[in-house]
C-alpha cells in the first residue's frame, strides 16, 4: 500500500486533517468535492510519484539524478502542475521501495531498508479530456494537447489495434466494432451504425476508457499468469545500457525522453495495474455511470494487488460504490450460507459479483474549498450518506422549501 501526504500544492493547502496528513492508496480510492478544490492535484501528484518510484526500481534514473537541477518539477511539468509548487509546499510518498519527500524546494529520495515485494505497475491515467481522442479525425496530429492525453490516446489505439471481433459495450446494449483497414471506428446500436465521430458525448467519453481499462486488465492478467521467465541479466544490462544512453542525450527533449523511457519500461514484466480515472460519470445518464463504475471495479478485482483511483462530481457514484460494498457484504453472507446459494444469481442481477468490493478496500476523501482534506466516514463499511454531494441535493431540498413558503405569503 502506498501514501502521499500532500500540503500547499496548488488549490491544497493543510491537506488530510487526519492519520498525520497521509492519503492512503490500498484498492480503491474516491476524491470528491467542488472544482477546484484540488481532487486532480492529488491524484496527479499520486500519479507522479508512483511512476518515479517504478522508474527508480526499473533503473530509469538514480535518486541523485531526479534530486538535481529541478527535474523533479520537470516530472510534475508532465501532468502540467510545476507551477503548483510553491517555497512552503510538501510532498511525502511512502511506496514500497522507496520514500520521496519533497520540502523547502528539495527532493530526497530514501531506498525502504525493509522492501515489501514490489509489484511492477502499469499506471494509466485517464483525463477528463479523453472524448477529445474519439471525436476528433486523426487527434495524433493535433499539437500542444495535453502530455497524459496523447500518453491515453497511444494506449487507446493499442486497445483498438488488439480487438478482433466486435465488442459488446457495458451500456444500452450497444456495441463497437474497429476496421483497421481504414483505421474507422463504429457504435451500433439495434437499429443503426455510425461512426464513432458521429455518436454522442456520452459514448465518446465512455468508449476510450472501457477499452483501454478493459485491453491493460486483460495483459496484465495474462502476463501475470503466463510461465514467461522474468528477464535476465543480461537482458537488464542491455536495458540499462539504452537507458543511460537516453539521459546522456542533451539533444532530446523531457517529453520525448518519458516517452523512450516508457518504451523501454515495456520489456519488464507488469503485475498489476493502477488505473487513475478522472470523472467516470462525465456526459453520462445515471444508470451507464453504474454500469461504468461496476466495469472498473470489475477491473480492480481481476488482480488482487490492482489499485482504482477516482476523482468524481457525481452523487451517483457515491451511491453506487455503496451497492457495490453491499453486494460483497451479501455475498460473504451467502458464501456462508449452507442452502441460500441460489441467492448469487439473484444478486447479481443487482450487482454483478465480479464488481463486488470489500469495504476495506475502499476510502472516500472529501475536499474542501478551504484546501482540507477529510475521510468520508462511514457505518458498517458503508459511505456515509453524510457527504458533500447527497447535501447538496439536500440544500435543493431546502430551498425548494423555502420558495414554497414564499408563494404562500402571497396567498
Amino acid at each position: 500500500m502506498s501514501k502521499i501526504r500532500i500540503k500547499n500544492v496548488g488549490p491544497i493547502k493543510e491537506g488530510l486533517e487526519a492519520n498525520d496528513g497521509f492519503i492512503s492508496f490500498k484498492g480503491v480510492t474516491i476524491f470528491i468535492g467542488n472544482q477546484g478544490s484540488g481532487k486532480s492535484t492529488i491524484a496527479k501528484v499520486f500519479s507522479t510519484m508512483s511512476w518515479i518510484e517504478k522508474a527508480l526500481v526499473r533503473g530509469d534514473f538514480t535518486g541523485n539524478y531526479l534530486s538535481q537541477y529541478n527535474r523533479f518539477k520537470k516530472q510534475l511539468a508532465y501532468q502540467n502542475i510545476s507551477n503548483y509548487l510553491r517555497n512552503n509546499s510538501e510532498i511525502e510518498y511512502i511506496g514500497n521501495a522507496y520514500t520521496l519527500i519533497y520540502k523547502e524546494n528539495r527532493l530526497e529520495i530514501v531506498e525502504n531498508k525493509e522492501k515489501v515485494n514490489y509489484n511492477f505497475p502499469k499506471i494509466m491515467y485517464v483525463p477528463a479530456e479523453r472524448n477529445f481522442v474519439s471525436s476528433v479525425d486523426r487527434p495524433d496530429l493535433v499539437k500542444r494537447l495535453p502530455l497524459p492525453l496523447y500518453t491515453f490516446l497511444d494506449e487507446y489505439e493499442d486497445a483498438k489495434q488488439n480487438i478482433s471481433e466486435i465488442i459488446n459495450l457495458p451500456i444500452n446494449n450497444a456495441k463497437f466494432e474497429y476496421r483497421k483497414q481504414n483505421k474507422k471506428s463504429w457504435l451500433i446500436g439495434d437499429d443503426y451504425k455510425i461512426e464513432l465521430l458521429e455518436a454522442s458525448s456520452g459514448y465518446q467519453s465512455v468508449i476510450p476508457l472501457f477499452l483501454v481499462t478493459k485491453h491493460l486488465t486483460k495483459t496484465i492478467h495474462t502476463n501475470g499468469n503466463s510461465s514467461r521467465r522474468d528477464i535476465s541479466i543480461n537482458e537488464q544490462k542491455t536495458i540499462k545500457k539504452e537507458i543511460d544512453r537516453i539521459l546522456r542525450n542533451k539533444n532530446i527533449s523531457g517529453d520525448v525522453r518519458r516517452v523512450l523511457l516508457e518504451q523501454l519500461s515495456a520489456r519488464f514484466q507488469y503485475t498489476c495495474f493502477l488505473n487513475i480515472v478522472e470523472e467516470p460519470e462525465q456526459n453520462l445518464y445515471p444508470t451507464s455511470q453504474k454500469t461504468i463504475l461496476f466495469e472498473l471495479l470489475k477491473s480492480k478485482n481481476e488482480i488482487k494487488k490492482n489499485s482504482l483511483v477516482i476523482t468524481t462530481h457525481s452523487p451517483y457514484i457515491i451511491n453506487y460504490i455503496t451497492l457495490a460494498i453491499k453486494a460483497f457484504k451479501v455475498k460473504v453472507k451467502i458464501d456462508k450460507s449452507n442452502d441460500h446459494s441460489h441467492l448469487l444469481n439473484e444478486l447479481s442481477t443487482i450487482v454483478p459479483i465480479d464488481s463486488a468490493i470489500d469495504p476495506a478496500l475502499v476510502k472516500i476523501y472529501q475536499l474542501k474549498d478551504a484546501g482540507t482534506i477529510e475521510i468520508l466516514e462511514d457505518y458498517n463499511g458503508l459511505p456515509s450518506d453524510e457527504n458533500y454531494l447527497n447535501e447538496f441535493l439536500a440544500e435543493f431540498n431546502d430551498t425548494f422549501v423555502k420558495l414554497i413558503e414564499i408563494e404562500d405569503k402571497c396567498q
